[in-house]
Formats: C-alpha cells, structure tokens, sequence
C-alpha cells in the first residue's frame, strides 16, 4: 500500500470517528441534559387540562348592597370544531337547536359566527371568543329541554348542556348602573395571546367594560386546574394534578344604591321632561360626588342597556342598537365619555378670571341686549338688556354681555391679533388652574379628555385642518357650502391658528370650541365647593376577600390646587346660592328646604340631526349643597335637553330630595341618606345573603 492510500484510510478512519463521537454526543444530550424537558414535552401530549373558573367576586355598594353578582344557570353550547365537520357546517343542527329553545335562528347562528369571520358591518352579536372554546346559545336553558339535548347527541352532535355561574346584576331599588359595572364576556384571541401582559384560560370570563374591567385582577379570582394522563384512545389513565379554583375577592364602592338609583330616575325623568318640551333629547348623563374627597355617590348615563343581556345573549338587534345614532348610542357613557360646550356654568371660573385680572366682583357692570365686538354684534340671553347690575346678580340671572365686554378688553390688552409676550391669558390660565384640559383620572376605563381651546391648542388645531379650510369649497358637498361656512373657512384658513375676538368672548361664557365631560365639570364645581382641592373622583373604596380579610383600600388622591383666594370662593358661594333664590333656577328650586348653590348652562349647538333638524342646546346644571359647609356636588346634563332650568335643574332638585329626605318643603331626617352629614366611612361585611348562589358560607 502506498503512502497516499494510507493516508486516505486514515483520514476515513478519522471521519468516522468523529461521526460516531457526534452521534454519541448528541445521544447523551437527548438522553440526559435534555431528558427532563422532553420527558415534559412527551407528557403534555399525554395530558390534558380540565378548567373549572373561579368565582367572581361580587361587587356591592358602601353599605354592602350587592350591585353585580352570581348565580347559577344551565348553559347549552356548540362546539364548532364538531359542527364545522358538517355537510352544511352545522346549519340544521342550530336550526334544530334554536327550535327547540324557542330562539330567533338568524340571532343564534349568529352567536356561532367569529367576529372574524364575518365581514365589517356584520358583526353585531357574534362571538368574540375563539372557536375552541364552547359558545354559549343561550345560559338559561329549560333543565327539560337540555335533558333531551343532552339524550340525542346523534341529532345534536356538538352541542352541550352544563351548569355555569352566571354574572347577574339584579337591579336592585330599579338601579341599572350599566355605565358604571360594566359587563363579563369571553376571551378574544388577543386576550388569549398575552399582548395584555396577562395569561388566561380559555374558558374563563373577564370584565369587558366599567368596575368589571377596571377591577378584573381582583374580582376574577383563579381557576382550578385538574391535569389528567390519556392515553392514545383519550382514555384517562391517572391524575398529575388538581388544584382547586380560588374565588375572586369583592369590590366594595362609594356607590349609594338609593341614590344611583335615585339619579338614575331623576336623568330619565329630565330627558322625558326635555322631549315633553320640544327639544330632541338624545341622551345625558349625572354624576354625584363627595366634593371632600372626589368620592362618587352616583354615576348614570342615558339612553342605557340592560348589562345582563350580555350574560343571557344580545340579539342583533340589541347589538347594533347599542352603537346606533337612532337609539341614541347607549354603549356611550356621557358622564365620562361626552364632551360638550359647557355654557353658563362655565361663568364660575370665568369670576375667578376677572378677578385675578383686577375687576372688582363687589362693584355693578352694565348688562345691556348686546355687545359689538369687532364686526360682529354679541347677544344677551334672549336678547334681554339687565341695566345695571352687581356681579352677584349677573351670575344669578345669567347675564352674558358683562362677560363679552371683560373678555374683549383683556384680550385687546394682551395684544389681540398679535399676542404680547407677556400676555397675561386670565380666562385660559384660569381654565388650566382648574385642570380644565385634562382628564379627572377616574378609576373607570375609556374617559375621553376635555379640551382647553387656548392659544396651543388652536395652533395645533390649525395645523392639522389648514388644507381642509383653504380647500373647503373643492373639499364639501352643496349643502354645507352656506355663505357663512364659506366665510367661516376663509377665515380660518388666513388667521385659524389665532385666538379672535370672538374665540375669546365665547370662551368666556363656555362656548366656542372648549368642551368638557359631566364627570370633569363635576370635579371642577366640586374645588369651588371645598375651598379650592382637586380631588381624583374615585368609585372603589376597598377590596375584600371571599374570608372577609380587607386586601386593599383606596385613598382619596388630592390632584392640585386652583389657587383662589377665600374671598373670591366665598364670593362664588354667595352668588351660585342667589341663582337659587332669584336667579335662573329659582323656580326649580322654590320652597326647597336646604340651601344649595347652583349654575345653569344652556348650551347652543351647531349642526343638524340625522333628520335634518337643527341641534337643540345642551341643557347643564352643576352644583353643590349646602351652602354653609358643601358636601355634595351634583352635575346633570342633558344633550339638546334646551334650557338648563327647565330639564336639568329640577333633575338635580329631586336628588337632593332623596339625598337630604325633602318631603314636599320639609326634611323628614328619617328619610335622609346620610343622616351623620357624609357617606359611611367603615367598610361593610359581605354577609351570605350577598354571595353568589351555590357558594358556601366559610
């Protein structure tokens, strides 16, 4: 052998060695350091997971009142694994199925249909879940009807019958309270991929909107997992593990059910009231609060839903009528959600202005029909000249051309077209004081931000609709090309991004292009009320587990300051008091035993209804009571509600009469809320007769 071929062997001698050392290598790995994981691997194909939800915890009001909890229904479900493998994917069997229930066909396959799987614009009452799990066709089957159900798998193949916990919010004393808990629905893929930060099961249910979702971590307590070996028939062959679900822990609220439900009465009331009227009456909102410590006592929004139906099964109907305009949008929450101009009530930081500009609030101003600033000519409410008047009683009777003429002169003194470095702003600084342009920070989800329209604001307004206004005739339809839209667009498109004359007169008296939510302006009354704090408003007051134990209490967060001198609140006191005694709502509140102080806001709106009819004014009224030592703020509007006297002050006045127990001109301090002057402040006991059905007591 020569020497190459020698040296050929040994280099396949070499090669084959260094395979088989690999391969050996690769083995002990296998064998050893990854054992562990694969055994696992080789385990979890084996195993299955049987998950059994927790208990949601209840949530009940400061005096322990349950406002959500649960109980017990028959679930019948369809597999959509199973009836997808169909012929005709499943259509007779829910045919047969809705039959049988007595359901709506068209609203029960639509209960079976993934949202996305259908197309946009036909999504309303489909399931937002994932088709692995079991779709509920309705949680309060006939036990008769699931019993046949569950007998005739052969006509029914895929569909269930199982007992569940269902959310129930039983409305006690009438109250609905939509807008404030929310509702309980099932995962979405998004849910179920953990983008949220949070791992769930595929069968459990998460708050979805209000209280539900802000406090979902507490209330949805933790599933029991029962891990059980199959073998290759899907038979069980033992147990790895069983964990038993842990219940969720209660919410206790600041919320007084006879109160909510009192607000509630009281908005309906205004809006029928309004409707009664003339006006259209789209819809409003309320909010009563703790003006010493931004608690809030009540919350509604109208129109409303009924937050079981997401438990029981909207239709679709139900569905598209919760964003529909027609059906006044019930899904929106005003209270939070609603922005707003809001008009009169606005005048009350416009006093704190004037006086941090020099004018005296205990001297008399001229009130006359109407005011010329510029070119334009400003009108008095209803056109009614007032003569010669204090300060006090043109906040009383509302008097608007006071405030045109202070606004035009400061805003002349600042520089008006080409603003001073220096210029002192007062209504806009004022406005920021009291945190105008931004959101209260309240512990519920999805509240929109009220807008300042001050000079940064409207310089970034500009930017974004310069092209739009400077195009406007290329950009519009006939209808809206009116010779004042025309002007109105060639005016912003050469000088929008200013503040104007008329931009500063109608900031002043709440119009314009500032707009607020009820729950801000409630905030803002609420400084006025207590010298001068801006508190967080805050609905949860402690969480509690299902053994009693308090796990977390929440404390009143003081956000800032406005910053006004005790003589001026204490003139503001005096003079939203004088709107009750001889100002624009005394009619409402005549013969009304506690003294209160209030402002009513009639609000112009521009713009058409769908029927072509033009907008109505929103109809305000912010308040506070009693005078002497404020504790309660109470806000009520009303979307094209017209005058705020009229609809919404004698809304406010009928709360005050469930709050303070006004019979007729009388207090019966029997009938009184609070009879100690403020809301309980010791937690209460969750007692059996509030827990969910089928919990025992521990």
């Amino acid at each position: 052998m020569n020497q190459r071929s020698r040296l050929s062997l040994i280099f396949l001698q070499i090669f084959i060695a260094s395979l088989l050392f690999a391969l050996m290598g690769r083995l002990f790995y296998l064998q050893v350091a990854a054992g562990p994981k694969y055994r696992d691997a080789a385990l979890s194909i084996q195993s299955r997971d049987v998950v059994t939800p927790a208990t949601r915890g209840l949530i009940v009001d400061s005096s322990g009142v349950p406002l959500a909890l649960n109980k017990v229904g028959l679930a019948v479900t369809v597999d959509r694994t199973k009836i997808d493998k169909q012929p005709d994917k499943g259509y007779a069997v829910v045919k047969n199925l809705a039959n049988l229930l007595g359901l709506n066909f068209a609203d029960a396959w639509q209960r079976t249909r993934l949202c996305g799987e259908l197309p946009k614009g036909k999504k309303a009452g489909c399931w937002t879940g994932s088709r692995f799990q079991p779709i509920p066709i309705t949680k309060e089957a006939d036990p008769q009807i699931a019993l046949q159900i569950v007998e005739r798998s052969d006509k029914f193949p895929g569909i269930s019958a199982t007992p569940i916990a269902i959310r129930n919010y039983p409305g006690i004393d009438g109250v609905n309270a939509a807008h404030l808990l929310g509702y309980v629905g099932p995962l979405t893929d998004y849910d179920l991929s953990g983008a949220g930060g949070r791992s769930y099961f595929r069968s459990e249910s998460i708050g979805k909107a209000g209280l539900e979702i802000q406090y979902d971590s507490y209330l949805r307590g933790t599933p029991g997992i029962k891990t059980v070996i199959v073998d290759r028939k899907e038979a069980v062959t033992s147990t790895s593990q069983n964990t038993n679900p842990i219940p969720g822990n209660h919410l206790v609220t600041s919320i007084d059910i006879r109160l909510q439900a009192s607000a509630e009465q009281a908005l309906a009331d205004a809006v029928r009231r309004a409707k009664a009227s003339g006006h259209y009456a789209d819809g409003g909102a309320v909010v009563v609060m703790d003006s010493s410590n931004g608690q809030i006592l009540a919350l509604a929004s109208y129109p409303t839903f009924d937050p079981n139906s997401f438990e029981t099964g909207l239709t679709v109907q139900e569905a598209q009528n919760l964003f529909a305009e027609k059906s006044g949008v019930p899904a929106l929450n005003r209270a939070l959600q609603g922005l707003y101009a809001p008009g009169s009530t606005f005048k009350a930081l416009s006093v704190v202005a004037a006086s941090d500009a020099g004018y005296s609030l205990n001297t008399t101003y001229q009130c006359p029909a109407s005011v010329d600033v510029g070119t334009r000519t400003f009108n008095n409410f209803e056109g009614k000249a007032q003569g010669t008047i204090s300060m006090k009683k043109a906040i009383a009777v509302s008097c608007d051309t006071i405030w045109y003429r202070i606004a035009f002169d400061e805003w002349l003194r600042d520089g008006g077209l080409k603003p001073k470095s220096s210029a002192h702003d007062y209504f806009f600084n004022t406005a920021k004081r009291f945190q105008m342009g931004e959101k209260t920070g309240v512990d519920l989800p999805s509240e929109s931000k009220s807008r300042l329209a001050d000079r940064e604001w409207r310089r970034a307004w500009y930017a974004q609709n310069k092209d739009f206004y400077c195009h406007y005739v290329e950009r519009t339809n006939k209808s809206q090309q009116t010779p004042f839209l025309i002007q109105l667009a060639k005016e912003n498109c050469v000088d929008g991004d200013k503040v104007r004359a008329g931009d500063a007169v109608n900031f002043s008296i709440g119009q314009g292009d500032t707009v607020i939510t009820p729950i801000k302006l409630a905030q803002m009354y609420a400084a006025i009320a207590n010298g001068g704090t801006i508190w967080k408003p805050t609905v949860a007051k402690a969480i509690i587990s299902n053994n009693g134990k308090v796990i977390k209490t929440f404390s009143s967060e003081a956000l800032g300051s406005i910053g006004v001198s005790p003589s001026t609140i204490a003139f503001l006191h005096d003079a939203l008091h004088e709107v009750t005694v001889s100002g624009t709502s005394a009619g409402a509140f005549a013969g009304f035993p506690v003294a209160t102080a209030g402002k009513t806001g009639t609000a112009q709106v521009f713009g058409k209804n769908p029927n072509g009819r033009a907008k109505d004014d929103s109809a305000w009224y912010a308040s506070f009571a009693p005078v002497a030592k404020p504790r309660y703020v109470a806000v009520m509007m009303v979307s094209q509600g017209g005058f705020g006297a009229s609809t919404s002050a004698v809304g406010i006045r009928k709360i005050y009469e469930t709050l303070f127990g006004v019979k007729g001109n009388k207090v019966d301090p029997a009938a009184e809320l609070f009879p100690t002057g403020k809301p309980p402040v010791k937690l209460p006991k969750i007692s059996p007769a509030t827990r969910p059905a089928g919990e025992k007591k521990k």
